[in-house]
């Protein structure tokens, strides 16, 4: 079948570039107001599509696949999670899901060591005060914070990016140790300098703050729930740019609140958008609008990943990211 035969269906803006490339390539239907589809609106989109082009915010279940049409082939998506995607039933329906793994590593792995300098350092608490004029001049014990250097970074999830946090990790002095489903490879180890704990509960109990960077899975699903919580020193920070589903995020809020961990720095969150505002509203807790990846270069990054997939699809051919079920 010749590309430009095939349907595509975009559900969200995506940067001019691979707008403009996918429109060269395919016969496309691009999204424009930027917003999220309907659930209507996108399974009327699987009927008429050879290829969907869905990101984060699409949720794709097994309900609303028995709704696509006989036309579609491919769910390109635009991203590297597919946790809203039910690759089980896409497969048993012959559909192809694709993703968009590795362009992300390097602008999240920066993110993570945003956050833990924003928490340590109170830099939000600095700024809402410039922005308030709260200020009222220098003293020595005003606005403390922590030094990095030495302190124990744990990095729950050892995968691209967790290996991109803990290069960055030793540049700021902090030691690394890691959790992981497989132990690396002891070459890896020794550059990264990273130690490994077969035990989760055991190094959650030892570090000062806690990256996490590993995926949502059955398995992972509050991972770091309130007994967990409760292992980790009062003086512990935690970090997620992951999956907001691995934190319990109702026990993550009491334990911020009682005093039992001294901060957060959050990208995600358990329910997507819904932010539980008691967890909001604490000076310790930075709260981003899942901007871990939000780079342009990034962005250009994942849609040339989309481009190549459904390009080699078109072409008769397997698409390099295609994932299976239980990739993740």
């Amino acid at each position: 079948m010749s590309a430009t035969r095939l349907t595509v269906v975009v559900t969200r803006r995506l940067p001019e570039p691979v707008e403009a490339r996918m429109q060269e390539l395919f016969d496309v239907d691009l999204r424009d107001p930027d917003a999220p589809m309907s659930r209507d609106d996108l399974a009327e989109a699987m009927r008429r599509a050879d290829i969907l082009v869905p990101t984060i915010t699409d949720v794709i279940d097994a309900s609303l696949l028995a709704q696509a049409g006989d036309k579609l082939k491919l769910i390109a998506n635009y991203g590297a999670g597919v946790d809203h995607i039910d690759i089980a039933t896409a497969r048993q329906r012959g559909i192809i899901v694709t993703n968009t793994p590795g362009v992300m590593t390097d602008d999240t792995a920066d993110m993570v060591l945003a956050l833990i300098l924003a928490v340590t350092r109170r830099i939000p608490e600095g700024l809402h005060l410039m922005q308030t004029g709260g200020w009222t001049g220098w003293s020595p014990m005003g606005n403390l914070g922590g030094r990095l250097g030495g302190r124990r970074l744990g990095i729950l999830g050892m995968g691209r990016i967790g290996q991109a946090v803990a290069r960055r990790a030793r540049a700021f002095g902090l030691q690394v140790h890691y959790h992981n489903r497989k132990r690396l490879r002891p070459e890896t180890e020794a550059e990264l300098q990273a130690t490994w704990w077969e035990s989760l509960d055991q190094m959650l109990a030892r570090i000062d703050i806690l990256s996490i960077n590993c995926p949502h899975t059955p398995a992972t699903f509050h991972l770091l729930n309130a007994r967990r919580l409760r292992l980790m020193k009062p003086s512990a920070v935690v970090v997620n740019t992951s999956r907001g589903e691995v934190i319990d995020e109702n026990a993550l809020t009491r334990a911020l609140r009682a005093g039992e961990l001294a901060g957060a720095g959050l990208d995600v969150y358990e329910r997507g958008g819904e932010i539980n505002p008691r967890l909001r509203d604490l000076p310790n807790v930075v709260c981003l609008p899942h901007m871990g990846s939000a780079t342009l270069e990034g962005r250009i990054d994942m849609g040339e990943k989309v481009l190549i997939n459904m390009k080699t699809f078109a072409d008769g051919h397997r698409p390099p990211d295609q994932v299976v079920p239980g990739q993740f």
